[in-house]
């Protein structure tokens, strides 16, 4: 067993990581679709949207050959539409609320159909929005993610001076770095971010982190204020025997790399175990394998019901050949020659429900253990609890506490997974549009 790096050609690289959400060939294909939709009265998947896009509006728009307005519909609502109707869990939002669902039919491929008019207007680069008569003032935001992006475009198109300052050499986040190349390319993600830009306004620096090479107290004194989006990011630890030995890695850092470096520059090992059953998880399990690992085990320490990750999700894994081990907590790693071979877990069954109403593993007395040679940790990530701390922010365990958008300290706004502590880029870009409209208040622009 070896981890290693280059293990496929790239022609299986290519295979491997290419895009499992294809569009629509032809304009007609996606007519039928759009046709299906019964323009649902107070529609549902509108409801289950966290930005509120109207769905029947623009599946309608497309059935009337107005791909721009349709694009201008879904944008409105949700700026990063193109990049959503990639990664979103639609099953469990839009099209998990469709009618038809009812009915013991397909529900309308919304995500799809929303993909067919973003990405329209992003290849014809269709200017939807016109900026309004500067203000003279000026916001600054503190991250390129989808919450700083969603959030710098609403606050542009009413005439404010945006500089985002970005900690990453590329604006997107998770988007770019944090989500699984067969989702979204870097490509499309440089392209995306680049959309957003152009309508003006808004300028990003990058290589520019927070509590490094800019100061909050600085960017209050030079805006008007600050919004920030600072996102999670930092890994969960097991705190466990051997957690120190070499071919164990974080999820987040593994995935990052493969975004940033290329697929065959990053090493995967033989035997790969991933703790953890979330979207990061998936992530790292999956595309461990489409690097050319041979066996990839995820070990959970609950049952499937209490899984955070989505069914669609988990059949990604599975049909990758991901093997799954319910009610499997680590308990210890051990090494040989300073390398990781063995991972011991404790069989685990249910108990009562914990906090967040899921029940709460018990130890059984009984261990199970596997041999690996690479353990890819994705149990959860944690807010910059420290550098919040450090600069006064009122917060819950690292969590930013806000009301109406407005963080403790006057003119500092927050959203985002640094709000809420990691949920959905849909979410993430809501947050953003929230935030935009409590700083649009603030500053008395109507």
């Amino acid at each position: 067993m070896a981890i290693s790096n280059n293990k496929l050609t790239e022609q299986q690289y290519a295979e491997n990581f290419s895009d499992i959400h294809p569009s629509f060939e032809t304009q007609n294909a996606a007519l039928v679709e759009a046709n299906r939709c019964l323009f649902c009265y107070d529609a549902p998947c509108i409801k289950s949207c966290p930005t509120g896009i109207n769905v029947p509006k623009f599946i309608k728009q497309i059935t009337t050959d107005n791909i721009k307005g349709s694009a201008h519909t879904i944008f409105l609502s949700n700026i990063m539409g193109a990049g959503c109707s990639k990664v979103c869990p639609v099953e469990k939002l839009c099209e998990g609320s469709c009618v038809f669902n009812l009915m013991d039919e397909p529900p309308i491929p919304i995500a799809k159909l929303q993909r067919y008019s973003t990405e329209s207007a992003m290849k014809n680069n269709w200017q939807l929005f016109e900026r309004k008569k500067p203000t003279g003032k000026k916001v600054a935001i503190v991250g390129a993610g989808p919450a700083g992006l969603s959030c710098a475009h609403a606050l542009s198109r009413e005439g404010i001076d945006v500089i985002i300052y970005e900690k990453e050499s590329k604006g997107g986040g998770l988007m770019t770095y944090g989500i699984a190349a067969y989702k979204v390319t870097p490509e499309f993600c440089e392209e995306e971010v680049n959309y957003i830009l152009s309508v003006g306004g808004i300028t990003i620096k990058y290589n520019q982190e927070l509590g490094k090479n800019i100061s909050l107290t600085e960017l209050q004194k030079n805006y008007d204020a600050v919004f920030l989006g600072i996102g999670v990011g930092l890994a969960r630890q097991l705190e466990i025997p051997g957690e120190d030995l070499a071919g164990v890695e974080d999820a987040i850092e593994f995935i990052y790399n493969l975004r940033s470096k290329g697929f065959p520059a990053v090493a995967v090992g033989d035997k790969v175990a991933v703790i953890g059953m979330g979207m990061t998880a998936i992530d790292a399990a999956t595309q461990a394998k489409r690097l050319g690992a041979k066996e990839v085990t995820m070990l959970y320490r609950r049952t499937q019901d209490e899984m955070p990750c989505t069914q669609h999700e988990l059949d990604i894994a599975m049909l990758d050949g991901c093997k799954i081990v319910w009610l499997a907590a680590p308990k210890e790693l051990k090494g040989i020659d300073g390398k990781v071979s063995e991972i011991i877990c404790s069989i685990m069954q249910l108990g009562e429900p914990d906090a967040s109403g899921r029940r709460s593993p018990v130890e059984t007395g009984e261990t199970i253990s596997l041999q690996v040679d690479m353990v890819i940790k994705a149990a959860g990530q944690m807010p910059f609890e420290q550098l919040i701390m450090d600069n006064g922010i009122t917060n819950n365990k690292g969590k930013i506490t806000i009301n109406n958008g407005a963080t403790n300290i006057k003119g500092v706004f927050a959203g985002g997974d640094a709000v809420n502590g990691g949920k959905e880029v849909v979410d993430a870009v809501q947050a953003g549009k929230d935030a935009a409209k409590a700083i649009l208040s603030y500053l008395k622009i109507e």
